[in-house]
């Protein structure tokens, strides 16, 4: 029997939120250990991975909070329902492991790999009552470049990597041995990927037989209704947040520099957010079809995950969000365009345009609750690698993205630098390591003055960073939103946009946005990101703050005397 079949029986409160509480915290144990035993700094330092409790139907029962929002938001569910497709729900063992990383189904870059098992409950149904599946950024999986997900210029999915339309890497608790040597000769680092399919696959037996305990310790009834206790409770929270924007239609618009094919010409971005009682539509039907470059995502993975990430941050709730947070939320987004991609497009920068997606979904629901909603964020990956073969003949890749700063609200200065919307928690690799693993030199890494909006309340800065090569390599950046810069809300300004200067000896330096470039050893890289966008007349601001931002290098002194009107003494 599924959960849905069992008769599931009254529970009191207090043995929910104890469910609840356990249900949060199987993912977030996995997390830790993922952390720990990972061989890739993106995934135990970057935290680019997300583990999630999916039902039979493959819907989110729970996630980690550090999960990052791209996977969660559902593409754990997406992964688990392509099986369920395939293989039907009896189609499954126990100790079967499931990969898959076809963009057909996730419509992400192929280096997001959803791992995922069965778990089994003592009854004799033979039937799953659920999965444990881990998303996780696998180092490289072959195509054109080193690191797959890097390019600015493929034009179809072919040239990105190998894809792995849900295959079982164990069946019935058995290695197959055929896809892990696929996997092993697809990629040009077969010790780092295979060493971080043993830290997910791991994670996933973990998690599976934490949650087996689970059904025994409660009973399948018992953690199904409160499943579905969590669920209403998630839907209720969400509609009460919804209820308190005004009844309307908001529309807003941003746009992306280029694809990194047609270069030059922008991405128009406009949506239509209706809000009518306690439903809210997202209306994605006016934005740019299918663009050139590889900066498309199919629409699981790239417009719905858009919409949802943009609901969550809505929420005041303190848990997750999990099925029922998105049921009050519709989203319009016909086939064809860059967010409802097909699996043929070129998908390797899939993530860069979504923080900016995120971003105007956000000031469109702006329009009807100005008290809730900041200012833009920098919203600009900021993309910035290098990669080539070290002094010993080895390859590397140190892939890094920039951290900036996000927008006022009505109440406080922008917060940061942090990396995107899309991004959720996760963190920078640390100088020391970057120092340590790569033949690279931070020289400076520091908060650019002025780039904040300023503002009755003060954008996030961003942030300088100073790179020396010391190494022959290459370097891949992709910078974006320098057209489109953080904006301001109610007379803020708009934030700082961010760029890349490229500086070679006997050379002009050279601005970048979108670009591979070879690099010698002397050679500098300075990576500015963007900072958010203010609220309310910089006029408006308190002198006392404006004072202290200069003494603290946030705003210089001329813009506090031009922009801010402050007039007397500042030292």
């Amino acid at each position: 029997m599924s959960i849905d079949q069992v008769t599931q029986p009254a529970l009191d409160p207090i043995t929910v939120e104890v469910i609840r509480h356990k249900l949060s915290a199987i993912p977030e144990q996995i997390e830790a250990n993922i952390v720990r035993t990972a061989f890739s700094p993106l995934i135990y330092e970057y935290k680019d991975f997300a583990v999630g409790l999916i039902d039979h139907q493959g819907r989110l029962i729970s996630q980690g909070r550090g999960g990052i929002p791209l996977f969660v938001a559902n593409l754990l569910g997406a992964a688990v329902q392509d099986g369920l497709s395939i293989y039907g729900l009896d189609g499954f063992a126990h100790g079967d492991v499931v990969i898959c990383n076809y963009s057909g189904v996730l419509g992400q870059h192929l280096n997001n790999v959803v791992m995922y098992t069965p778990v089994f409950s003592d009854d004799d149904s033979g039937r799953p009552k659920a999965f444990l599946a881990i998303a996780a950024h696998w180092a490289d999986v072959g195509g054109r470049e080193v690191g797959s997900s890097v390019a600015n210029n493929t034009v179809d999915i072919f040239q990105e990597g190998i894809q792995f339309r849900t295959v079982k890497l164990w069946s019935a608790g058995q290695p197959v041995g055929d896809v892990y040597r696929m996997i092993e000769h697809n990629t040009r680092f077969p010790e780092t990927v295979l060493g971080d399919v043993a830290s997910q696959l791991g994670g996933c037996l973990l998690g599976r037989d934490l949650y087996a305990g689970m059904l025994r310790q409660y009973g399948v009834g018992a953690v199904g209704a409160a499943i579905e206790k969590i669920w209403a409770q998630s839907e209720r929270a969400a509609r009460e947040a919804i209820r308190a924007i005004p009844d309307g239609v908001y529309q807003a618009e941003a746009m992306l520099d280029d694809d990194g094919i047609d270069v030059g010409k922008p991405v128009p971005i406009p949506v239509t957010v209706r809000v009518a009682g306690d439903g809210i539509e997202v209306d994605f039907s006016e934005v740019a079809g299918v663009l050139k470059g590889p900066f498309n995502s199919g629409a699981l993975g790239g417009g719905i995950t858009a919409a949802r990430i943009a609901l969550a941050y809505l929420l005041d709730a303190e848990e997750a969000p999990n099925e029922g947070t998105f049921r009050p939320l519709s989203v319009v987004l016909p086939p064809g365009k860059f967010l409802s991609a097909p699996a043929t497009a070129p998908m390797a920068r899939y993530s860069a345009p979504l923080a900016t997606v995120i971003d105007v979904v956000l000031r469109a629901i702006g329009q009807g609750l100005p008290a809730r909603v900041a200012g833009g964020h920098h919203g600009a990956f900021g993309i910035h690698i290098f990669a080539g073969r070290n002094s010993k003949g080895e390859l590397f890749k140190n892939l890094e993205t920039a951290q900036g700063g996000f927008g006022a609200s009505s109440s406080a200065d922008g917060s940061g630098p942090f990396k995107t919307y899309a991004h959720g928690d996760t963190f920078n690799v640390p100088v020391e390591l970057q120092e340590a693993l790569y033949p690279i030199q931070i020289e400076e890494m520091a908060l650019r003055t002025d780039s904040g909006g300023a503002g009755q309340f003060r954008g996030g800065l961003g942030v300088t960073k100073l790179f020396a090569v010391k190494e022959a390599c290459k370097l891949n950046v992709s910078m974006d939103r320098t057209r489109c810069p953080p904006w301001g809300v109610d007379g803020g300004l708009a934030g700082a946009a961010g760029g890349i200067l490229l500086m070679q000896a006997g050379k002009e330096p050279e601005f970048l946005l979108k670009a591979d470039r070879a690099v010698q050893p002397g050679d500098r890289v300075r990576v500015d990101s963007g900072g958010g966008g203010g609220f309310g007349s910089p006029r408006l601001r308190d002198r006392e703050s404006v004072r202290r931002d200069v003494l603290r290098g946030y705003i210089s002194e001329s813009a506090a005397r031009e922009i801010y009107g402050f007039t007397g003494p500042l030292a």
